[in-house]
């Protein structure tokens, strides 16, 4: 046990109580602090454990196997944790989210395919990325939400959560309101923050499904590959056994012949 493994360890045990932070109903001033804001703290605490555990692993040569099977596990559940919570708590739509999460269960399907035929599938720049505006989104909408609701966070006032680009034109509303008054009030931050979020996961949509693309064509031209191998292999052989078979009808002939 290294400190970049117990980073990656320290995720996954904030996980639960993130998920309990995010949909259980409590003062705001417990612990002096409102419920968005420590689930807020949390999260993105948790998430800046992701880039820490992976530099000082590389800085400090501690790259182990643990590490690499746990770290993506974490991600995938922090991420999946914070996004379903959100769905609870009407700040995001559910299909959004169901492609998100679906798609981490798609890839690491072929990861564990692809493990157990000998090789890898590295992450891609447009994972990295996606993986950025996950968190960016997450905290977006949560500092976008208000207390109330069955689970104590809520969208915004004035914003139907349920009416699809209706945080936009809430949004719009709102800048206009606020140029023409010149100052910001804290319930127009959280609906300009609230319709941010919601754009941002729109970008994190298209880059699930990108990133989705570009694993299966990494992973169908890895299988390809060794396919293609195998059968040139297998070729070589059936051609040795050929000519093997061939030197020996040869040679049985030839000494027919000579004996009569």
């Amino acid at each position: 046990m290294n400190l970049p493994n117990a980073l990656t360890l320290s995720r996954i045990f904030v996980v639960p109580l993130l998920v309990v932070v995010l949909l259980t109903k409590f003062p705001s001033d417990w612990l002096g602090i409102p419920q968005q804001l420590f689930g807020l703290a949390l999260f993105v605490g948790a998430s800046i454990t992701d880039w820490a555990d992976g530099y000082i692993a590389r800085k400090r040569g501690q790259v182990s196997t643990l590490g690499i099977l746990l770290d993506p596990i974490a991600d995938k559940l922090l991420i999946s944790a914070a996004l379903v919570s959100l769905v609870e708590n009407r700040l995001a739509p559910a299909w959004a989210i169901v492609i998100i999460i679906g798609r981490e269960f798609a890839v690491s399907g072929l990861r564990s395919i692809a493990a157990a035929e000998g090789f890898t599938i590295s992450a891609t720049k447009k994972a990295k990325f996606k993986m950025l505006t996950q968190v960016i989104s997450v905290t977006l909408l949560i500092l976008g939400s208000v207390p109330g609701g069955p689970s104590g966070l809520q969208p915004p006032h004035g914003v139907n959560s349920d009416v699809p680009f209706a945080s936009f034109e809430e949004s719009g509303r709102t800048l206009v309101t606020i140029a023409s008054n010149g100052a910001m009030t804290l319930d127009e931050f959280r609906v300009l923050c609230y319709g941010a979020g919601r754009a941002m996961l729109w970008i994190v949509v298209i880059f699930a499904l990108w990133s989705m693309y570009d694993y299966f064509t990494k992973f169908y031209g890895k299988v390809r590959d060794r396919i293609e191998v195998r059968e040139r292999r297998r070729s070589r052989i059936l051609r040795r056994r050929r000519r093997k078979a061939a030197a020996t009808v040869l040679g049985s002939t030839r000494g027919e012949s000579v004996k009569g």
